[in-house]
């Protein structure tokens, strides 16, 4: 019987372990990777595309929104299943729009998350229960990929660098980060600023926190 493989994204060691102990003990699921932000996840699924790739939301460098979004268009068999400790309705909206075939919060039952996992590797999307009873009350239902892209219709690249610059990385920086010149960096980051009639580092900040693309704290880069 061929396993469903599974690449487990989250920047919390912790519970990449836990879940990959209660993954690896069924015997139709495989763990195949292992990523701790939205590149890292990325650059994996283009590598070694998986089945099914568990995603968290809020982490470092590139977050699971943007993740979602640049995975499910390069890789159209791979589906893309939220686990987050984030439910509100408008972040919701958004990972279906981005693509992603179900949202299960981090308090879901073990049960229910080997049940997504299967339910969105045989092509049906899932839904934590409070979170799709929320979905058919509001507008009965959302399909995956069905919105138009957010965040004020930047790129995938503007979005990389938005975070980025949110997340206090310069210039330099962030093109080391993202292999482009410094000058190509600069021309993103004046794109962001144009599209979004934002023009300072700290309202591009508050923006960004404000889309759930990075936490109220981040670390600083090393």
């Amino acid at each position: 019987m061929r396993r469903i493989s599974v690449l487990l994204v989250d920047d919390h060691t912790v519970v990449r372990q836990g879940l990959r102990m209660l993954l690896n003990s069924e015997d139709d699921i495989e763990v195949v990777g292992e990523a701790e932000n939205g590149r890292q996840a990325v650059l994996f699924a283009r590598k070694t595309p998986p089945d099914v790739v568990l995603m968290d939301v809020a982490m470092p460098m590139l977050n699971g929104l943007e993740a979602t979004r640049q995975i499910v268009k390069q890789l159209p068999r791979t589906k893309v299943l939220v686990l987050t400790s984030y439910g509100d309705d408008d972040l919701v909206k958004q990972l279906m729009g981005a693509g992603a075939s179900g949202y299960l919060i981090k308090q879901t039952a073990a049960n229910d998350l080997l049940h997504a996992i299967r339910e969105v590797q045989s092509g049906n999307t899932y839904f934590s229960p409070s979170i799709g009873k929320r979905l058919q009350e509001q507008c009965g239902g959302v399909n995956p990929g069905s919105s138009s892209r957010r965040t004020g219709e930047l790129t995938s690249r503007e979005v990389e660098v938005l975070q980025l610059i949110a997340e206090g990385f310069s210039n330099k920086q962030i093109a080391a980060e993202l292999c482009i010149s410094i000058k190509t960096v600069e021309k993103h980051r004046q794109q962001v600023m144009n599209k979004l009639s934002i023009h300072d580092v700290a309202g591009l900040t508050r923006y960004a926190i404000a889309k759930g693309m990075v936490e109220r704290t981040v670390p600083s880069p090393v």
